[in-house]
């Protein structure tokens, strides 16, 4: 049962009862995935193009670690910005909608993605290529920052309450099919025009890509129907004036906790994906190819982890499929890197596609988690400060675990660690969000 001292700000307004028509809850959903697909798309070539290209392409080093942490860098600040970006859009959101906007962030997005692929580079302009790089991705942090958030929320929002996690787990296929769309963009590019005019241009292509994809995102997005819940609040008058203050002031233990629960699906995804993008190249001299193909095949494998995993939260509860996922991880933790250390091409792509189904079991309901820890008025505001706030986290991942690997002589033992660390932080959520979450009738926590 929620706690009246640390759940104010959620039982401030009785819930609204959740939409019975699911032919609607599916159409919001599908669209919402679009959405989120789209976002993870522009998103993740980033992290690709972190790990392979930009190091060389903008930061310019003789020390390749030195180069990697650079680009790693750029790769954490679009994350710092995120929080900033939920702080604006979140609030926006629970005034004026989820639909205008989730329109507002979408279009942000892809037109930032298409600038980076048209950026000269360091040999070209110098010290301003980085520079524009990092401004680039900065304002692609800020609109990512709203654009999760609004598609979970309107997706849970226009769902049946007891199906909830089923719909919460659609737009979150949006993270393995934007890497399939990344790596195999660049894994295509490679194959078609090879290594030196991939460095060269080839990389730029998938980027560039974006501004299409935008366009048939927006037009498939224009069709959502804006929250029901939303609309009943906005014809009362029970729109919330101050979102953020509310949030942080009443539903802290909220925040905190929502972030472990989020912490292994974002943070981990990243380190066994770009970290070990990184790792496999440049310390273990694998080929590109081998570790683009290992991440197109572990995001195949877990569109069907988070498709089961979402079936899972609909009929155990959400915490129980965060708290298991997680303690699954962390067993895994050490296996995985002990198979990616050997360098064998076939353990290295079994170890990614296990490690990323796995983190993906959490991932999956965490969207029906995080809904379900606001209420209906400031939830907006709560969910993007909160998943943004787990995603500054994991946005340095990569460049910690790089900077131990470094450090320890480009031992894998690291990696491994910060792993376990993420899973049994996530797990240990699991334990905590049904005493934090609204109770909602035919709702499992």
């Amino acid at each position: 049962m929620a706690s009246s001292a640390s759940n104010a700000t959620t039982t401030a307004s009785p819930q609204l009862p959740g939409v019975v028509d699911e032919s609607v809850a599916k159409k919001v959903a599908l669209a919402a995935l679009v959405g989120t697909a789209l976002e993870w798309y522009d998103f993740f070539l980033f992290t690709t193009a972190a790990a392979l290209v930009f190091n060389a392409q903008y930061f310019v080093s003789q020390d390749p670690f030195v180069s990697a942490m650079s680009s790693f860098a750029t790769l954490a600040v679009g994350f710092v910005a995120r929080p900033i970006g939920g702080f604006i859009f979140g609030a926006l959101g629970d005034k004026v909608g989820r639909k205008k906007i989730l329109m507002v962030t979408i279009v942000g997005i892809g037109l930032v993605t298409g600038l980076i692929g048209l950026l000269p580079n360091y040999m070209t302009i110098g010290v301003a290529a980085p520079i524009l790089l990092v401004a680039l991705r900065i304002l692609q942090g800020l609109a990512v920052g709203g654009e999760w958030s609004g598609a979970v929320i309107i997706a849970v929002e226009n769902a049946p309450v007891a199906k909830r996690a089923r719909y919460a787990a659609l737009p979150q296929l949006g993270s393995p099919i934007g890497t399939i769309l990344s790596s195999g963009g660049f894994f295509g590019m490679l194959y078609l025009v090879g290594q030196a005019n991939f460095d060269a241009w080839g990389w730029r292509i998938p980027f560039i890509a974006a501004i299409p994809l935008l366009a048939v995102s927006m037009w498939i997005r224009s069709k959502l129907s804006e929250s029901p819940e939303f609309e009943a609040l906005m014809e009362s008058g029970e729109t919330e004036h101050a979102p953020i203050r509310g949030v942080l002031t009443k539903s802290w233990r909220q925040i905190l906790v929502g972030m472990c629960s989020a912490l292994l699906g974002i943070g981990g995804f990243y380190l066994i994906t770009s970290f070990v993008v990184f790792y496999g190249t440049k310390v273990l001299k694998m080929p590109y190819e081998t570790l683009l193909l290992g991440s197109l095949l572990a995001a195949v494998v877990e569109i069907f982890a988070l498709v089961w995993a979402g079936r899972m939260g609909e009929k155990f509860g959400a915490s129980k499929v965060i708290l298991w996922g997680g303690v699954a991880s962390a067993v895994i933790a050490v296996p995985v890197f002990l198979a990616i250390d050997t360098a064998n091409p076939v353990l290295v792509i079994l170890a990614m596609i296990v490690g990323v189904s796995t983190l993906s079991v959490p991932y999956a309901v965490s969207g029906t988690a995080l809904t379900a820890l606001f209420a209906t008025k400031v939830r907006y505001t709560g969910v993007a400060i909160t998943s943004n706030s787990a995603g500054v986290i994991s946005g340095f991942v990569p460049l910690i675990a790089t900077a131990l690997v470094a450090a320890n002589g480009n031992s894998f033992w690291p990696g491994a660690i910060i792993l376990l660390v993420v899973s049994a932080l996530t797990a240990l959520s699991g334990i905590f969000l049904p005493a934090l979450s609204i109770e909602e009738k035919g709702m499992k926590h």
